[in-house]
């Protein structure tokens, strides 16, 4: 399992829409039409990375918090279901259901998603403004599967707090870490 750190996209990039399937309502989603009214949480995610396995917990308690302040959160999978069908939509739906997300979980199946937001691993976290500008792209904590350090989603809730009360987040910010997006070999 080769370790893949986010690329860091460059802070106040605005959020490249899209309208992608949320495998949870087989609806289609649009990135402006669902957005947070005071910011947005864009999650790369998949099934079986252990890395998200071992946050999974956690983005449900933060998004439970903060989504009720206006702050929309979003998962997206872009992983190459060919090579790695645990990842498949109807499965996504499962895993949102015993997860309990409290959020949608869409699949891109094109992975251009994924490639417009520079995402490199899962989990990847972008935090934008009301605006979808970026503010924070990174880790959730320093909590990674088997270091012992408790998941206490520290660096992204540090990220919404600055968000809700307009205070400036620093730019030192630490890349997530964990499985890279499994992209298809048809891609390019």
């Amino acid at each position: 399992m080769a370790l893949t750190p986010s690329n860091m996209l460059p802070l106040g990039t605005k959020a490249p829409d899209f309208n992608l399937m949320n495998s949870v309502t087989d609806q289609t989603l649009n990135l402006t039409a669902i957005k947070g009214e005071k910011g947005t949480v864009i999650m790369f995610i998949c099934n079986h990375c252990p890395f998200v396995i071992h946050v999974n917990s956690e983005i449900v308690k933060i998004a439970n918090k903060y989504q009720s302040k206006g702050i929309k959160f979003i998962a997206i999978s872009s992983n190459d279901v060919v090579d790695y069908p645990q990842d498949a939509p109807h499965l996504m739906k499962q895993v949102a259901a015993e997860a309990s997300y409290p959020f949608p979980y869409l699949y891109d199946e094109t992975q251009e998603v994924a490639s417009a937001y520079d995402a490199a691993c899962t989990p990847d976290f972008y935090v934008f403004n009301e605006d979808l500008k970026l503010s924070y792209r990174g880790q959730l904590d320093d909590s990674r599967p088997g270091n012992g350090i408790p998941l206490s989603g520290s660096d992204l809730r540090i990220a919404l707090d600055a968000l809700l009360d307009g205070s400036v987040l620093s730019e030192l910010q630490k890349p997530s870490i964990g499985c890279n997006i499994k992209w298809s070999h048809n891609r390019h």
